[in-house]
């Protein structure tokens, strides 16, 4: 089956790119252009015609890249065209009509590279990541997994286990004879060594997952305090309705930022209080829910009435700035007690010390991100196979040292199989498509 896709993104543009992949794609190319294909990677001016009618559509440039000299490791060409919408349907249309073709599905382009062996499963995600990349950290952490040292240090763990594990097979297949001393303590002192690296690599605050997803804000509080106020003036433009009526934001509102490049999800919540309403409960909850998943708490109160008892003071005991709003109203000194936390003294309304409270942030974004080791882990995916990895490791070196090597040898084998997942080593169909629906449809 031959696949085809607009590659170029949707809408009206000077240029757009079409690919056609699988092995009758030549003879697309000779049916649409009614010339022999051009030479490999060089790119030529031609006629697109339709191919049942042979009347002109456009004149555009033919990209043609031989198996397995190409993205897919198919034959494979692309199609560039005049970006106008009529263009480039009447183009899809013409490569419709010809026989066993269809439109490819979300990222099915680089599945059929990761299928041929042109690139491993990291990599795919990597380039997944750089097309969705929205700050300059993301790009860079994007272009460094591409480059290849995660899956070079993964594939070095991995094979350190497989070795491992012959010289085990081996002392199950010979019971009769003794393994070599150096041999029984190679075993300990690889799988041990194994261990410890990813439990170095696991402990890294997740800093490769925030970067790409997003640094997590929670704006909390009790009602009335100026949240939705807030979340407004962080995103310079109306966000969330702000009303005099306590109880007005009913449901998690979320804006991205970038705040010096660092991508930033902010969320604003219901403000958290005793309520009899069912709508405004459920609101609560996802409230208090989003303030514990949260990298950072913005915790807003009324500067009039400040009080950090109960729940607040939970909220401000990990990782939360203390926001007091609403300083032009303010009549008298706040408590001493409110100075030994780390505040902000603010007025939405003046917009007096908003830019404290930025700087803030700021300071806890870059605390955050500071690491001095390569990241490694960028996705949930690769955490829980290093994790799985772990916990069989810790099985095998329990099984190894009461001479169970029977039982021993199959916790490695897991113990293996789990990082070949990460970078593909292994059988990863029931993970495939969860990881290339996340693609565009042209890559």
């Amino acid at each position: 089956m031959n696949i085809y896709a607009l590659s170029s993104g949707p809408g009206t543009s000077g240029i757009a790119v079409i690919r056609i992949s699988g092995k009758d794609t030549s003879e697309i190319i000779k049916s649409i252009t009614q010339k022999p294909v051009p030479k490999p990677r060089e790119a030529t001016l031609r006629k697109i015609n339709n191919i049942n009618t042979y009347k002109l559509i456009d004149e555009g440039i033919i990209l043609w890249f031989p198996g397995p000299q190409s993205y897919t490791g198919e034959d494979m060409a692309e199609i560039q065209v005049h970006g106008g919408k009529a263009v480039i349907q009447a183009v899809l249309n013409s490569i419709s009509s010809f026989k066993d073709c269809r439109l490819a599905e979300p990222g099915e382009f680089t599945k059929l590279a990761f299928q041929n062996g042109k690139i491993n499963l990291l990599k795919a995600e990597s380039i997944a990541d750089l097309i969705s990349a929205e700050t300059e950290i993301q790009r860079l952490q994007a272009i460094k997994i591409m480059k290849g040292k995660s899956s070079e240090k993964f594939n070095q763990l991995r094979d350190k286990l497989l070795k491992t594990l012959s010289f085990v097979e081996a002392k199950i297949d010979f019971p009769e004879e003794d393994l070599p001393e150096e041999n029984l303590k190679k075993i300990k002192k690889d799988s041990s060594s194994v261990l410890n690296e990813i439990n170095k690599i696991l402990n890294d605050q997740k800093v490769g997952e925030i970067i790409r997803e997003g640094f997590k804000i929670a704006i909390v509080g009790p009602t009335n305090a100026g949240k939705s106020s807030l979340l407004n003036n962080l995103s310079n433009r109306e966000v969330a309705i702000v009303s005099e009526m306590a109880g007005t934001t009913r449901d998690v509102i979320e804006t991205h930022l970038n705040i010096d490049g660092y991508p930033v999800i902010i969320s604003d919540t219901a403000g958290i209080r005793d309520s009899k309403d069912e709508i405004e409960k459920k609101g609560i909850k996802l409230s208090l829910s989003k303030a514990e998943n949260a990298d950072l708490k913005l915790v807003v109160v009324d500067a009039k009435r400040v009080d950090i008892s109960g729940f607040l003071n939970d909220l401000l005991k990990k990782d939360a700035i203390l926001v007091v709003n609403k300083s032009d109203l303010l009549k008298e000194k706040l408590d001493p007690e409110i100075y030994k936390l780390e505040h902000v003294l603010i007025s939405l309304k003046d917009n007096l010390n908003v830019d404290k409270l930025i700087s803030k942030i700021k300071n806890n974004l870059k605390n955050k991100f500071i690491s001095e080791e390569d990241i490694l882990i960028t996705r949930e995916r690769h955490r829980q196979h290093l994790l799985q990895c772990a916990d069989y490791l810790k099985n095998f070196l329990d099984k190894n040292d009461k001479k169970d090597f029977d039982k021993a040898a199959e916790d490695l084998r897991l113990a293996t199989r789990h990082l070949g997942m990460i970078v593909g080593k292994v059988d990863v169909e029931e993970i495939l498509g969860s990881i290339f629906n996340d693609f565009c449809i042209g890559k």
